[in-house]
C-alpha cells in the first residue's frame, strides 16, 4: 500500500495546502486519575501514546484503560469515528494508527479525521510518510511536542479527488483485511492468554485427547517438488490441506541443519 502510495503521489513538491485542508486534526485530554469511578474495562475506547507503543497492529480500538461517560464529559477529550487516522504528538512523536471504532485519545496526540474525499488510506499513508518531517517541526522546544497548530500547518500537494477515489478503490481492500487478520490474531492471543494457565496448573486435562482423531480432517500429501531456499540449504516443503486450502510446511528447524 506505501509502495503504491509514494508511486501515486510523490513528495517532491510543490506544496498547494496542508493538513487542515484535508481533515479535521483533533487533540485529546485525560479525565482526572485522583477519579476512579472515570475510569473502567469496558466504556468508551481511550487511547494514549503508550498502547501504541505496546502494540504492532495498524488497528487500534481502544487501549489498556477505557473511560466512562462521566470522566469522557468532565474533560474536553473528543470521541473520533471509525477511520480516523491517530498521531501521537508527544512521548514520542510519530505513532500512527486507524482507529477500529469510535475512540478518544490523551492530550498525547493530534490526530486526523479525513475528509470523505480524501479518505483513510492516503491520509495513513501521509503521516507514515512525513512523520519524521512532522516530528523535526516540533524539535524545537525542550520538551518536544506537535501543537495543534504545528499539526494543522503540515504541507501537502492535495491529491485530485481522482487520485484519491482510485488510491482508495486499492487501498481499502487492503486495510479491510489487515483489519481482519490483526482482530482474528488478537482472539487467538486472548484465548491462549486464558487457555494456557489452566494448561499448565492442570485445570484442563488433555493427557486423554485423542491428537489423531483431532486431526482427522488434515491430510499431507508427499513432499512436493517446491523448494525453500533457507540460508543457501535447500528445505524441501509438503503440503497441507484443510479443506479446500493449501498451505506448504517447513519441517522442524530446530532439529535442521541450522539448530534454530
Amino acid at each position: 500500500m506505501l509502495a503504491k502510495y509514494d508511486d501515486l503521489f510523490p513528495e517532491s513538491g510543490p506544496y498547494d495546502g496542508t493538513l487542515a485542508d484535508i481533515g479535521e486534526v483533533v487533540g485529546g485530554a485525560t479525565p482526572s486519575k485522583k477519579r476512579p469511578e472515570y475510569y473502567c474495562q469496558d466504556g468508551i475506547g481511550w487511547v494514549t501514546p503508550r498502547d501504541l507503543s505496546n502494540a504492532n497492529d495498524k488497528f487500534l480500538s481502544r487501549g489498556a484503560d477505557d473511560i466512562t461517560e462521566e470522566g469522557y464529559n468532565s474533560c474536553s477529550a473528543k470521541l473520533m469515528p471509525k477511520g480516523s487516522v491517530l498521531f501521537s504528538s508527544r512521548a514520542p512523536i510519530g505513532y500512527v494508527a486507524i482507529a477500529a471504532n469510535e475512540v478518544a485519545t490523551n492530550q498525547g496526540f493530534k490526530s486526523v479525521v479525513p475528509n470523505k474525499s480524501i479518505g483513510t488510506a492516503f491520509t495513513y499513508c501521509f503521516l507514515v510518510r512525513n512523520k519524521q518531517r512532522i516530528a523535526d517541526m516540533g524539535a524545537g522546544t525542550t520538551f518536544p511536542e506537535v501543537s495543534s497548530k504545528i499539526m494543522k500547518s503540515v504541507k501537502l500537494t492535495i491529491p485530485r479527488p481522482g487520485e484519491c477515489k482510485a488510491f482508495s478503490a486499492f487501498a481499502n481492500p487492503l486495510l479491510y483485511q489487515q483489519y481482519l487478520l490483526e482482530t482474528e490474531g488478537n482472539k487467538l492471543a486472548a484465548l491462549r492468554d486464558t487457555l494456557l494457565p489452566k494448561l499448565m496448573s492442570g485445570e484442563i486435562d488433555v493427557s486423554k485427547v485423542d491428537l489423531k482423531q483431532l486431526n482427522s480432517h488434515l491430510t499431507i500429501s508427499t513432499p512436493s517438488p517446491i523448494v525453500a531456499s533457507i540460508c543457501d540449504a535447500p528445505i524441501a516443503c509438503s503440503r497441507r490441506e484443510i479443506g479446500s486450502r493449501l498451505f506448504l510446511c517447513l519441517p522442524d528447524m530446530e532439529s535442521g541443519p541450522h539448530g534454530w
